[in-house]
């Protein structure tokens, strides 16, 4: 696409605002009230309101490389991240939490592949939450297991990790104890469109659509 492309779609969307112009000019009245916190990957192939199918107001999302959630380190890091997810729990009182992985992860595969470009130095900063994830699925598979299988469990072992991440936030923790937020952990398959949940009792993530049935 160029940016005769990008025009043409937002020329689109005009169509769609003038048909929705009523619930949108409302969310500008009233602001924002989002129900869920979406933390998923920059990957140009995860597209989250696509994906779930949600309107304009239903999600406030925080994407970045590799879906990753820093600890809470206030007094050593400054991240966008951090201050989206005070802001989204504190703020705007989210109830949910999905941190949503994908498979065929750029960033889960580059753990594998050390980087040697030199200006590369914040994105191998940053890489480093995703060791644990590595490790454990090394550990889980051994070192003579299949790439293919490697990834798939790294980025699925990467997502818990980072649930594990979310809940050092005061904030997250405070609500997360209290019941009143809930956070949850999914893998979003980019061959096929569907979309796994982690299940903390059975330690297994099973198809999101399980939900619904139930």
């Amino acid at each position: 696409m160029n940016l005769g492309d990008y025009a043409k779609g937002n020329e689109l969307f005009r169509t769609y605002f003038k048909k929705n112009k009523e619930s949108l000019l409302d969310l500008v009245k009233s602001g924002q009230s989002p129900k869920a916190l979406f933390i998923g990957c920059s990957d140009s192939r995860v597209i989250p309101d696509l994906m779930l199918q949600t309107n304009p107001g239903d999600l406030f999302v925080i994407r970045n490389v590799g879906n990753f959630v820093p600890p809470y380190k206030p007094d050593e890091d400054f991240h966008a991240t951090a201050s989206g997810i005070e802001y989204a729990v504190s703020i705007l009182k989210v109830q949910e939490v999905i941190i949503c992985g994908h498979t065929h992860c750029g960033a889960c595969k580059a753990l594998y592949e050390p980087l040697e470009d030199p200006s590369l130095i914040h994105t191998k900063k940053w890489l480093e939450l995703g060791e644990g994830a590595k490790k454990s699925a090394i550990l889980s598979l051994g070192t003579n297991a299949p790439q293919n299988e490697l990834l798939r469990l790294t980025e699925k072992l990467s997502v818990i990790n980072q649930i594990d991440n979310i809940l050092t936030y005061p904030s997250v923790k405070k609500r997360f104890e209290e019941g009143s937020l809930h956070v949850h952990g999914w893998c979003y398959d980019i061959e096929t469109g569907k979309i796994e949940y982690y299940n903390a009792e059975s330690y297994e993530f099973l198809p999101l659509k399980e939900l619904v049935e139930n």
